[in-house]
């Protein structure tokens, strides 16, 4: 069984890890372009966790500036086997309020100016995607959240917006008539690009706002965002730091497998692989294309 290796990418508020020690800073190269910013890799306990900042230190990207198929990419390259990605939303249901964590399992992608996939013409493929997240690696986050006592919420649907603007009411009465339960602009296509990449993926939803479909509260702003993630990047350390001391030593199998989401994925015959888009796969689907 491969090592364990813990991913955690920080969205807004949260541009570094409290708590690892034996940091290293480490620029790694990518054929997709340039990732967000440098990994950040050290340990806390046993586990070794790889940070990387989505909008860069300083929060200089947007999120549709963000180069999410670099950002994957240089975290399977780094070794990278669970995948955290913690980030800001808004609720469309009153009882998830701010300052508590949503742990999503299903996903709504509303974005249409990002790259998507690492596949495409010359190297087709198509990987299961029903389930986006391991159930283990968030049994993992519930069980360390009990221990922290942070409080969080298991489950619910996360539709991803493109941004960078907020929603407008009718959008956001939209979505929340479709039971959707919170509102993002990040998690897609990063939760897609890990499955292709076959990384088991988690989100911690750190609720900042209602969106503006709540009568009785202002619409989101920037100001409101950042006040409320700030005060909740406290707690996202506490829980993320206890995961990982709690983690296991080898990777999991993931029960909707992640682990193995590229077997029997690649349609397109060997002979007519693109050889140029084959060398930019080595690392996300090199298990399979080595084979």
């Amino acid at each position: 069984m491969a090592a364990a290796i813990l991913g955690v990418i920080g969205g807004s508020g949260i541009y570094d890890l409290p708590g690892l020690e034996d940091i290293r800073e480490e620029a790694i190269p990518s054929p997709w372009g340039e990732p967000s910013d440098v990994l950040r890799i050290g340990r806390i306990g046993e586990t070794t966790v790889v940070f990387l900042a989505r909008h860069g230190r300083g929060h200089r990207l947007s999120p549709s500036g963000i180069n999410y198929r670099a950002n994957i990419d240089v975290l399977k390259r780094a070794g990278v086997t669970d995948l955290v990605s913690v980030s800001a939303c808004g609720s469309f249901r009153k009882e998830l309020h701010p300052g508590l964590f949503v742990l999503a399992d299903q996903f709504v992608d509303r974005t249409f100016a990002r790259s998507s996939s690492f596949f495409g013409n010359g190297c087709v493929a198509h990987v299961p995607f029903a389930h986006p997240v391991g159930p283990t690696l968030q049994a993992r986050i519930v069980q360390a959240a009990a221990a922290e006592e942070v409080a969080v919420h298991r489950g619910g649907t996360y539709v991803c917006m493109e941004g960078p603007q907020f929603s407008s009411y009718a959008e956001s009465m939209t979505y929340k008539d479709a039971g959707y339960d919170v509102i993002g602009m990040t998690a897609m296509p990063e939760a897609k690009l890990a499955r292709e990449a076959e990384l088991t993926y988690a989100i911690i939803a750190m609720v900042t706002d209602f969106d503006c479909w709540h009568p009785n509260h202002a619409e989101v702003d920037v100001a409101s965002v950042v006040a409320v993630a700030r005060a909740n990047a406290g707690r996202a350390a506490r829980l993320v730091a206890r995961l990982a001391r709690d983690f296991p030593g080898e990777r999991e199998d993931c029960p909707v497998g992640s682990h193995r989401s590229l077997d029997g994925a690649v349609m397109t015959a060997p002979d007519h692989r693109d050889p140029d888009l084959l060398a930019k796969l080595d690392a996300v689907a090199g298990r399979i294309l080595a084979a």
